[in-house]
């Protein structure tokens, strides 16, 4: 159990790359570049072990797809899809359009999205991305996983199908990431990638930033939980345990003026973590990264929770509403002791693509709007050029640009004569 000042200390940076990370995703992406599917092929051998004829999976396995799962599934990847579309069809920008300047926005024509397939499979990653650019309206929507040795998980192409997939590549990795970039043979060139990947993925879409857009550089998945004598134990060490099974290093942070409640959550842990069927990847995330935290009050709460600026922040204090406009950076909030983080992982409407490692202290979670760019439009008749034309002319001159200036300068002339 840690107090503020201790915790402060303790807090490590879990994003720091290292060298022979940044060396092998190099080397990748150079392969890719220059060999194009035949570097895809042989890395999907030497990484993942699987040799394939052909990297895009045919149009029919994934029509097939909601054969191979069950109903109750195929009604919850529906159920996630429609809360998806209503929540960011809400958010999405419209065009603003005013007297002389206004702004208008176009969707991305192409979107490659990646989708991990190492410790699970992720078809809400599927439905948490896809959705957004069909909303946005992008018309070619391309999805990367890596392959499997028994195929595909049904469930990833049903997600696939469900959100308006174009086409499916079994590639994963630095090299998917690098394909996405350059375009090769098969995979075609997207406008933007985005979708959470292990470091290898992060480092490429940071390394290929500028030849391609990105959504952000992910680091390990986070929890922050605020929490009091009236909150019920039992459901914060399941929070604490859902969040710890993602990574290894997954962090989670139990912040609280309870003395008690933090004793109670941590008796509770070792016996949870041994049931946990992903044990493995939860005793080190517990062991490393977890961080119990009493603090003296509300305000101290609010002040380790905007410095840390977690990618999850559950509330499950009394009166959690209190919080809302105190805290300023968080990926998302969850207010409440029944509304666990796994809903935001599946279904609730916003994306759970969400900044981590502090980065939501300048940039914010996934939506539709990241899919649109938008440029402005100035329209003046001259009369209006006249209101605008002594200032535009006075900052020209001002700044030594004096054809700026003389440019403004002879539609006067022009007007006067």
């Amino acid at each position: 159990m840690l107090n503020k000042e201790e915790f402060y200390q303790q807090f490590q940076d879990v994003s720091e790359i290292k060298q022979d990370v940044l060396d092998s995703v190099n080397t990748i992406i150079q392969k890719v570049k220059a060999e194009k599917d035949q570097a895809l092929f042989y890395y999907n051998e030497q990484f993942d072990g699987v040799s394939l004829s052909q990297l895009e999976i045919p149009q029919s396995e994934i029509d097939q797809s909601l054969d191979q799962i069950t109903p109750e599934l195929k009604a919850a990847l529906t159920q996630s899809f429609e809360n998806i579309k209503a929540f960011q069809e809400r958010i999405k920008h419209e065009d603003v359009i005013g007297e002389y300047t206004s702004e208008i926005y176009n969707p991305l024509e192409s979107v490659g999205i990646y989708v991990p397939g190492g410790k699970a499979a992720y078809p809400s990653t599927v439905l948490m991305t896809a959705t957004l650019a069909k909303v946005a309206g992008v018309e070619n929507i391309v999805v990367v996983t890596p392959p499997q040795a028994e195929g595909i998980k049904p469930s990833i192409l049903a997600a696939c199908k469900i959100a308006g997939v174009d086409r499916v590549f079994q590639v994963g990795g630095a090299q998917s990431i690098a394909a996405l970039a350059f375009g090769t043979e098969s995979v075609p060139k997207g406008d933007k990638i985005v979708g959470p990947g292990n470091q290898f993925v992060a480092v490429a879409k940071q390394l290929l930033y500028g030849y391609v857009g990105i959504d952000q550089i992910a680091g390990p998945s986070e929890i922050m939980i605020i929490a009091d004598e009236t909150s019920q134990p039992e459901f914060i060490v399941q929070d604490i345990l859902a969040q710890s099974e993602h990574d290894e290093r997954a962090r989670t942070f139990l912040l609280s003026t309870s003395k008690s409640l933090l004793e109670q959550v941590e008796a509770l842990l070792p016996d949870a973590i041994e049931a946990a069927p992903r044990k493995a990847i939860i005793e080190p995330s517990v062991r490393d990264f977890h961080y119990p935290i009493l603090t003296q009050n509300t305000e101290e709460n609010i002040e380790i929770a905007n410095y840390v600026a977690p990618e999850h922040l559950s509330i499950q204090s009394e009166n959690p509403e209190q919080y809302i406009n105190k805290i300023k950076y968080a990926g998302a909030m969850f207010l409440g002791s029944y509304a666990p983080e796994a809903l935001g992982d599946y279904n609730a409407g916003p994306s759970h693509v969400l900044p981590t490692n502090q980065t939501s202290r300048f940039t914010n979670g996934l939506t539709v709007n990241d899919f649109l760019t938008s440029h402005s439009v100035i329209r003046f008749n001259q009369e209006a050029f006249k209101d605008y034309a002594q200032g535009a002319m006075e900052l020209a001159h001002e700044e030594g640009l004096y054809q700026h200036e003389a440019s403004v300068k002879v539609r006067l002339e022009t007007e006067e004569s």
